[in-house]
């Protein structure tokens, strides 16, 4: 009964409601007419008087009609008669009462498909802009408002959120490029040193060209709504580009990188470039050797599909949700060795999800993982849909 929709249920309880009205009217109507047929033929039986009256012609006067068997089986059969009409018609008011429910109730329950559509477009990336309609049924106009102030606080708790990430990663970048300045002069400056030395010293400087990387990333983060994000964009040509930069770190493990489709889109060209930068470098890192990386754009008449496939050893099943979480990782102790601080994905989905798009794991196995990303071809992220009702 749980998976039933509420206008099935409606319909389902009108009708039910309905038929069982119908079954007791009906009950006490056949019961009321069978006793008034017995009383008549009783009556029919009692008398063999027939009158005339003033113009001659001949009326019936049951109480004066002699005792007749046909009588008495034509009214058995008019009582089975009556029966099984009232039956029929039971069933049938019972059967366009409850259709007629079905659409009554779709009807009625219109103005709670709109607002579940309302709520439906409600998403991360629009918090401050969309407003669910509060001009609807009395029903529904207390549970809008109180939904919109849910928005207005969710949206308020995500912008502190975002400027004190974005505040404590720009109050980062000065101490940490001045702690690898000096880590680099050092170094420079003492090329005789204890091998122990180092490599502490290095060691201190991969971690801080980590934590520099990691503020970086969350400086961008912060500061993506700020982007413009009405270039066009030839997505070939930059995948060129990502594969020419990323060349280096496939030719360390010997993985061949090959390019397939094109397409134009409208949005942010260097958000674009990290986006497709940050999927391609992750299947780098995580390949097998010797293995291979593809990106494949297929371009369709209102969106962009970007497939970027590795011959990696897969994502469980279970994390393939998780994996643009901030700071997730599904190996820790590989993602560390790689040197990733789990915000890659992560700025991904932020990207995809800023220009109307989103981002998936297509498929994965033991032979490799597909991560698809689906973008809008035209820029209609642009609109300003600020106080936007919907």
């Amino acid at each position: 009964m749980k998976k039933i929709s509420l206008q099935w249920r409606i319909t389902l309880m009108t009708a039910l409601l309905i038929g069982v009205t119908c079954i007791a009217m009906n009950l006490l109507l056949c019961s009321s007419g069978i006793y008034y047929m017995d009383t008549i033929a009783d009556t029919l039986q009692g008398g063999d008087r027939i009158l005339l009256d003033e113009e001659d012609t001949v009326s019936f006067d049951p109480q004066l009609a002699a005792p007749d068997g046909e009588l008495t089986i034509l009214i058995d059969g008019a009582q089975g008669r009556f029966r099984t009409t009232n039956w029929y018609i039971t069933a049938v008011v019972t059967a366009l009462s409850g259709i007629l429910a079905y659409f009554v109730s779709g009807h009625a329950l219109k103005p709670l498909r709109s607002f579940a559509s309302q709520t439906e477009k409600v998403q991360l990336n629009n918090l401050a802009d969309i407003r669910i309609n509060e001009n609807v049924l009395p029903e529904f106009r207390q549970l809008g408002h109180s939904l919109n102030q849910m928005l207005e606080r969710l949206n308020n708790a995500f912008s502190a959120q975002k400027q004190f990430t974005g505040n404590a990663a720009h109050e980062l970048r000065t101490p940490l490029a001045l702690m690898q300045a000096q880590l680099e002069l050092f170094c420079a400056e003492h090329p005789d040193m204890l091998p122990e030395t180092a490599d502490f010293l290095s060691l201190l400087q991969e971690q801080t060209e980590r934590l520099s990387q990691m503020t970086k990333t969350l400086l961008e983060m912060s500061n993506l709504q700020q982007v413009d994000r009405n270039e066009s964009i030839q997505l070939a040509p930059m995948v060129e580009e990502i594969f020419t930069d990323l060349t280096p770190l496939a030719e360390k493990s010997g993985i061949t990188l090959e390019l397939t489709g094109d397409g134009v889109m409208t949005g942010s060209d260097a958000l674009i470039y990290r986006m497709i930068f940050n999927l391609t470098e992750n299947a780098i890192k995580y390949n097998r050797p010797d293995g291979s990386v593809q990106v494949c754009i297929t371009q369709e008449p209102e969106k962009l599909l970007i497939l970027v496939s590795d011959t990696g050893r897969g994502i469980p099943e279970e994390y393939q949700q998780s994996i643009f979480q901030p700071f997730f990782r599904v190996d820790k102790s590989r993602s560390r060795t790689f040197g990733g601080a789990g915000l890659g994905l992560a700025l991904v989905w932020e990207i995809a999800a800023l220009h109307g798009g989103s981002v998936r794991v297509a498929e994965s196995s033991d032979s490799g993982t597909t991560i698809a990303a689906e973008l809008p071809r035209s820029g209609n992220h642009e609109t300003d849909p600020k106080n936007e009702t919907l």
